[in-house]
């Protein structure tokens, strides 16, 4: 087949998160080598095939010191030895996850983090370790206690840079705020950015024939997917891609890790293989290319799988059920009083094998707030976009908040943001509608104001009728494109949003085309769902802009904020502001105000400062209509925070404390939580 034929095809380079780490766009996993897949590999075939990959170009080699157990680690090591080939590869291992007595267990505590780096440290014969993971995480450690180490480990120069493997979200977030994620690692894609076991444990190699002809000691045999009920099922998966790969001129293997690269350009699969020649197949997927209808079949395969990934004994160890507990309820020996003895043992025998001693997290103190601040530059997503590290949103200047405020007035604030350092300007034309951005256009006329901003403008929300209406067809959006273009003065948007999903049109076809046309630089959507084509916003390197950070004004005031809106305003509305519920809402600001007066701050800022502290690619944009008002805004980027402060406000926040939804109920159903769209396959364009 002609793609499988390629021995060598170039592999290009992409980026893991937003830190600065790049890789080969296709990686190895070097787990199979040593034994969990059958006994290991001849040592000098493997240094073989893994200096063969550094020479076709993939460098980004994935092990863990559970693989072996240790003896992974140290044939990498080897590999690794003389001739300058350690400078050309990006290295990744994991701590975390190991067996004793014949059974897995899972550790995080700081003792265990810098004791297993330690060894692996030495296993690998390297000074630091590019990427280091925790394998999977351990329920019975706060994660910012398993980061808060890590961290120290990168401030030591003992790792570059941090991953989680089998994370939840909620996780992964509180993870981000004590130190920038790079990478989360999930079987077949899920949300991660670097995708393991990507040829579903070899299945996409031959289908049903790689069961048959696994030895007994092959842990595949125990995956619920390869047993007899769900195997001939699963076969008819594989018939399905086979004929797909036929028509295509590759294999199925190639198919599988095609449909993972065109995932975006910050996803990395790393499949593992013992030969050298189906290494050359797998690069050869690079070439693969797929059309969008290509890729929504491929998924239509997919829905259907029958059976777990894992089997039982290993089902809560992954992203599903990987919640930890909140900081506050961790003390330095908590892992021991919970573990029990039997596993206190175990431990206090790897610390003494590792030759360390347990250390204690211990963050640093907060520092109070100035009144003004430098606001800093953030990248937000992976393709090249720098923004202020605070924007501004435009939205109360003309809209929503009551009566438009004075065109000159507003003009004035938006040059003093401007000028203080703040480039990220935020607007809609559903704002007025259209009004905001004629506001903003004329503000950024003369003086080079233009080249000194960031400009987003967003479409597909409108009111008609006095109903909102939402829409996402090709016509619309290019409509509403030039319509943005000529109201805002400019020849380019350079972040444009799609306000809300449209649910009767497949996301593929609203994605718009005008990028190649200059129109616009970079474009998102606004309140998707994770099962779209983006996946968890931080893992796919998708930079986060939180609008309303302030809870529509309500952290400048709590209740009193209420009381002072008039007729005209929205906010009268939200059920969050009502009665009902504004007594229980107002009990969480007395909090936050409480602990703002222990920081020397404002509650806006201690409000802004937990965003700023969610991670270095996260960017709110607080709106307003005076220049104190901004000044006080910009304050917030000089608030520090320990972990356990924020902890401390999430427990204010926590799903069950707020009381009353974001939206009234008429705007309820365009929300993340209901922003599905049908398959592009269903599309028909009119």
């Amino acid at each position: 087949m002609a793609a499988a034929a390629m021995a060598t095809v170039a592999v290009p380079r992409v980026k893991l998160g937003s830190q600065g780490m790049e890789v080969s766009a296709q990686g190895l996993g070097c787990m199979g080598m040593c034994p969990a897949f059958e006994p290991p590999k001849p040592e000098a075939d493997m240094v073989a095939l893994i200096r063969h990959a550094i020479a076709a170009g993939v460098t980004f080699f994935d092990t863990s010191d559970l693989y072996g157990p240790h003896t992974n680690e140290v044939l990498l090591g080897k590999a690794l030895q003389g001739g300058g080939v350690r400078d050309r590869v990006e290295l990744a291992t994991k701590f975390g996850k190991f067996f004793a007595g014949g059974k897995p267990g899972i550790r995080g505590d700081p003792a265990y983090v810098r004791a297993a780096c330690e060894g692996s440290l030495r296993r690998l014969d390297v000074d630091c370790i590019d990427l280091y993971y925790q394998h999977r995480v351990d329920k019975k450690v706060p994660i910012e206690v398993t980061i808060g180490e890590l961290k120290k480990l990168v401030e030591e120069g003992k790792i570059r840079y941090i991953g989680l493997c089998e994370a939840s979200a909620s996780t992964i977030r509180r993870a981000h705020a004590v130190h920038p994620i790079t990478a989360v690692q999930l079987e077949e894609l899920g949300i991660g950015i670097v995708a393991y076991s990507p040829l579903g444990k070899g299945f996409f190699s031959s289908g049903a024939k790689l069961v048959d002809s696994l030895p007994d000691h092959d842990f595949r045999k125990l995956i619920p997917r390869f047993q007899p009920g769900n195997l001939e099922k699963n076969a008819e998966i594989f018939e399905r891609v086979n004929e797909m790969a036929a028509r295509k001129g590759c294999t199925p293997s190639q198919l599988a890790l095609a449909w993972i690269h065109h995932q975006g350009r910050d996803v990395c699969p790393i499949p593992g293989t013992t030969k050298i020649e189906n290494f050359n197949q797998n690069v050869a997927a690079l070439s693969v290319k797929l059309t969008p209808a290509e890729m929504a079949e491929l998924e239509s395969y997919a829905s259907n799988v029958h059976g777990d990934r894992y089997p039982l004994m290993m089902a809560n160890t992954t992203w599903q059920d990987s919640e930890t507990p909140p900081l506050s309820s961790w003390k330095s020996d908590s892992w021991f009083k919970i573990a029990g003895s039997k596993w206190k043992s175990v431990a206090q025998d790897f610390i003494r094998m590792e030759g360390n001693r347990s250390t204690r997290f211990r963050p640093a103190m907060a520092a109070a707030a100035p009144a003004t601040a430098v606001a800093r530059r953030v990248k937000l997503g992976s393709h090249g976009l720098e923004v202020s590290a605070q924007g501004l949103g435009c939205m109360g200047m003309s809209a929503f908040h009551g009566p438009s405020k004075p065109e000159a007035d507003m003009v004035a604030l938006i040059h003093h943001a401007v000028a203080a350092g703040v480039t990220l300007l935020d607007t809609s034309d559903m704002y007025g509608p259209h009004t905001n951005e004629l506001l903003l256009g004329k503000a950024l006329q003369g003086g080079g104001v233009r080249d000194n901003v960031v400009l987003a403008t967003k479409f597909g929300k409108f009111l008609a009728d006095g109903k909102v209406g939402i829409r996402g067809d090709p016509a619309y959006v290019r409509a509403a494109c030039e319509g943005s273009l000529r109201r805002l003065g400019v020849d380019c948007i350079d972040l444009y949003y799609q306000h809300r999903v449209d649910k009767k049109v497949p996301i593929e076809v609203t994605h718009p085309h005008q990028q190649s046309e200059g129109l616009m630089r970079y474009t998102l959507s606004l309140q998707f769902s994770s099962s779209g084509h983006y996946g968890l916003e931080t893992e796919l390197g998708i930079g986060i802009v939180a609008y309303s950070p302030l809870g529509r004004g309500f952290f400048s005031g709590g209740a009193k904020l209420v009381e002072s809106l008039s007729d005209q305003d929205f906010r009268k509305h939200i059920p969050r502001f009502q009665p009902e519920n504004l007594e229980k809402n107002a009990e969480i600001f007395e909090r936050v105000d409480a602990m703002a007066a222990r920081k020397g701050c404002t509650p806006s800022q201690l409000a802004l400062a937990w965003v700023h502290h969610q991670g270095s690619d996260v960017c709110p944009i607080p709106g307003t209509t005076k220049i104190e008002n901004l000044n006080q805004n910009i304050g917030a980027l000089s608030v520090k925070l320990t972990p356990e402060e924020m902890a401390e406000l999430e427990s204010y926040a926590s799903t069950d404390d707020v009381r009353g939804d974001r939206y009234p109920q008429a705007m309820a159903n365009t929300t993340w939580q209901n922003s599905e769209t049908p398959p592009l396959s269903s599309w028909k364009a009119q």
